[in-house]
């Protein structure tokens, strides 16, 4: 009998190594540091670890802006340092995805350096999108970036280049053969080198239509495309029906043809996961067609509210679509994009969310620190770097207090994170809530996750679908419970301000917050808290 795929149900630890551990003193983390801190990964219960961007990078944009995506940044190491790290990952059965970017280079990269010298016309900047501007002088069309303002920019000889992201991201051609084949050699150069897999970035926005040919709402196009939970989902969702360069159809040949490479390592299940925010949520399926990629991100819990209909309408639509498509849903709380489900939520509300979505069939994506529980960083506008601050001159923050870095040990500020100043900063408020301070509480969000992850890897992996036991409109009139059966287990998310007691038989197995007490033969799930019980 075959065996799942490790990636099925598989629970992957994100790292953004700038923000990990600081194995050199230069305030900055590194690949050495990853390695250094292993075990306490695998102590975590999770089964791969998925790294944000480590490749040679001007880091205009936190690394995804890539000017060789074949090599080491120094910042992060070199090559042996890399191969390490997947080996020593690999002993504690670990596997590794690497997070590749094809949406873009680096303005630095070989290719577009040489595409600013050939000039009009050429080879160099047919692998770019190089077009005149209008007969006015202004740019070919009014898109503009998802970081703010226009999304092109004029080179010496006049002519325009198109970047979605910021000026230093020139958007590649991908209808140019050369970019396929470069693309390929970058797969195989990581896959023959170790790593089980990749995070797709933009993946959904490779192919781009009617370039020359404006939008009819560019700035509720701009406005619209953010990870901002304050938007509201029904301008979106419309304006992303009506985009010309994200959810083309030409993206999916291009993704059978990665396939077929991935598929070509016998022996390996090499898999890969979209970045893929799109509309309707049924179009998210195609990416996992049986004969494309093996995930695709579920955005919609990322601006989820701590609310039982909302919720469930995210989780059961996610599970039903994907089944269409012989797919298993993927679960993601936070990222280094979003703001973190702490501060988004509430940290007793992200405890129980996390609870419950990991007894879900699928595969569970941890944001490194979201096990402890943090916040966003407290950031002043002068420690900010992400490129929409400046690109908006202060009025998007950007995404930087998600990647503030992780805080291990001691009493005072960078928290054993480095020797150095921390490139961006740490604040003391984190002082209880460091791996060090954490791992001697039984009650911390750190214990939970270790507890809640090696259930699941024991008690849900494999155990098929879940039953609905109550939810809005089936068992819950007040709409504050939600709760499933899947195999022997029970989980339940009791979403109110208050205790509530309910009808459940069973031990208890785990409990997000609080206490859960026995009262006339039922269960009490205290407010704003999950628990799991054995049948």
């Amino acid at each position: 009998m075959k065996s799942s795929p490790w990636w099925k149900e598989a629970t992957i630890y994100q790292i953004y190594p700038r923000s990990f551990f600081d194995s050199n003193g230069d305030g900055e983390g590194d690949l050495p540091g990853i390695t250094a801190h292993l075990d306490y990964v695998q102590q975590l219960g999770v089964d791969a670890i998925w790294l944000s961007p480590f490749y040679t990078s001007p880091n205009k944009d936190g690394g995804y802006d890539v000017a060789n995506p074949r090599d080491v940044d120094p910042r992060f190491g070199n090559l042996e340092d890399a191969k390490r790290l997947i080996e020593q990952a690999h002993q504690r059965e670990l596997r590794v995805i690497a997070d590749i970017v094809p949406n873009h280079f680096s303005d630095q990269h070989e290719w577009f350096q040489a595409a600013l010298s050939a000039g009009r016309g050429s080879k160099e900047r047919a692998r770019f999108h190089f077009y005149d501007g209008n007969t006015d002088g202004t740019p070919p069309n009014n898109w503009i970036s998802l970081f703010g303002g226009p999304s092109w920019t004029q080179v010496e000889d006049g002519q325009y280049y198109l970047h979605l992201f910021d000026s230093s991201q020139p958007d590649l051609n991908w209808d140019n053969p050369e970019v396929n084949e470069d693309f390929e050699k970058t797969l195989r150069f990581w896959i023959d080198l170790g790593v089980d897999g990749f995070r797709i970035d933009v993946a959904h926005g490779l192919v781009k239509e009617d370039v020359l040919k404006n939008h009819s709402d560019p700035q509720g196009l701009s406005n619209a495309l953010r990870l901002d939970v304050a938007m509201d989902p029904s301008k979106r969702n419309a304006l992303l029906l009506t985009v010309p360069y994200f959810d083309r159809q030409g993206v999916h040949a291009i993704y059978r043809k990665w396939r077929t490479l991935f598929d070509s390592y016998a022996g390996r299940d090499i898999m890969a996961v979209a970045e893929a925010w799109v509309h309707p949520p049924e179009n998210a399926t195609r990416y996992v067609r049986p004969d494309e990629l093996h995930q695709v991100f579920n955005f919609d819990l990322l601006t989820a509210e701590f609310e039982s209909k909302a919720l469930f309408e995210v989780i059961d639509r996610a599970i039903t679509l994907n089944a269409t498509v012989s797919a298993l849903p993927t679960w993601a709380l936070s990222n280094h994009d979003s703001p973190r489900v702490a501060s988004r939520i509430g940290s007793e509300q992200a405890r129980a969310l996390a609870l419950f979505v990991f007894g879900l069939p699928g595969s569970a994506y941890v944001f490194a620190g979201q096990e402890l529980g943090l916040p966003d960083g407290e950031l002043a506008d002068s420690d900010r770097q992400d490129p929409s601050f400046f690109r908006t001159n202060g009025v998007i923050k950007g995404r930087d207090g998600a990647r503030v870095p992780l805080p291990w040990s001691g009493e005072t500020t960078p928290f054993g994170f480095t020797s150095a100043k921390p490139w961006l900063p740490i604040s003391q408020s984190w002082k209880e809530l460091t791996i060090e301070s954490e791992l001697q509480d039984p009650k911390s969000s750190l214990h939970l996750y270790r507890n809640a992850l090696n259930l699941r890897k024991d008690l849900m992996t494999g155990s098929g679908e879940i039953n609905w036991i109550q939810s809005p409109g089936h068992g819950d009139k007040g709409n504050s419970l939600l709760s499933y059966t899947r195999g022997t287990v029970t989980v339940i998310m009791n979403l109110s301000e208050s205790a509530q007691e309910c009808d459940i038989d069973g031990r208890l197995l785990a409990v997000s917050n609080g206490t859960v007490e026995g009262h006339n033969g039922k269960k009490v799930i205290p407010a704003r808290s999950s628990a799991w019980f054995s049948a």
